[in-house]
């Protein structure tokens, strides 16, 4: 099965369905594909803040809010898993694991990253539950609770000072002992060179982690409400690598057009090298790829 459009949508978070909306109201013939719910990481989201418009909002609502709006408008969406990307002179043949093949003039990449999880058990079913990767998102949920914060780095230092704002107790889990931290408060307690093995369950949320001394291997268990998880994200872009598009360590290197080195394939969002990664900055990156593809579609 081969479907044709002028522009080619692959992602469906807020920048892919920003893009796809501007580009059908400027009457091109667009089309999303996705193998995830709409809103991408949005989903993960129990409430978001900073998004103009809402006080506040839940990620899956204001998720399906722009799904329905980009339905409404009657913009094809295809479920599937893109697995590889073809050019043929001035088509790009976009094949799903399902079989199918979806042809477009022009591919927006709008496929997002995924926060790198610890891989532990229970750690899927806590999420929402205890266990966040976004502490700007979720934080305010754990106001005068005892948090965890995983990582290393100067990052995962200002999530926890601003979990310091809100929580009871933060305890940041350092996976090296190299870094040295000034200034914390005596509410921030560090561990160093230690990692997580276990977490635990109470009344289906979060009740606490055990964590391992890499060089001694003792053990230990520490009561907590909430874990922040930043281990890293990993961008959502191994179907390109057969075609010559430029990356930094997976995400995918746009000029200020929003075009990849190769022609008439255009990304935006989160799959982007950037600085900063948020709904707001997602959508505003959309329109302006929309833009510009409806600019070199006239030409």
């Amino acid at each position: 099965m081969k479907l044709n459009f002028d522009v080619v949508v692959i992602g469906a978070g807020p920048a892919g369905m920003t893009a796809a909306i501007y580009l059908k109201r400027a009457e091109v013939n667009v089309a999303m594909i996705d193998c995830l719910a709409p809103g991408g990481q949005m989903n993960r989201a129990l409430k978001i803040d900073n998004y103009p418009g809402f006080t506040t909002i839940d990620g899956p609502t204001l998720a399906l809010n722009m799904f329905q709006q980009t339905q409404e408008l009657g913009i094809p969406y295809q479920y599937g898993q893109v697995v590889k990307i073809d050019i043929d002179n001035d088509k790009k043949i976009v094949k799903l694991s399902n079989g199918k093949e979806i042809i477009g003039n022009n591919i927006i990449v709008a496929t997002g990253r995924k926060p790198k999880e610890l891989g532990l058990k229970m750690e899927k079913k806590l999420i929402g539950r205890g266990i966040s990767y976004c502490v700007y998102c979720d934080g305010l949920l754990f106001k005068g609770k005892d948090v965890i914060v995983v990582g290393t780095g100067d990052t995962v230092i200002e999530e926890a000072k601003y979990l310091d704002q809100i929580a009871n107790k933060v305890t940041i889990i350092d996976y090296n002992n190299k870094k040295k931290y000034n200034n914390l408060t005596p509410n921030l307690d560090v561990i160093h060179n230690c990692e997580i093995i276990d977490i635990y369950e109470e009344n289906n949320k979060l009740s606490g982690v055990k964590i391992k001394d890499k060089k001694t291997t003792k053990t230990k268990i520490i009561k907590a409400e909430g874990l922040f998880i930043n281990i890293g994200f990993t961008p959502i872009s191994d179907f390109i690598n057969d075609i010559g598009i430029k990356t930094i360590k997976g995400y995918i290197i746009v000029n200020k057009k929003m075009r990849t080195n190769v022609e008439g394939i255009y990304a935006c969002g989160d799959v982007i090298k950037k600085e900063l990664y948020q709904v707001s900055t997602a959508v505003g990156e959309g329109a302006k790829t929309a833009y510009q593809v409806i600019q070199d579609l006239k030409q």
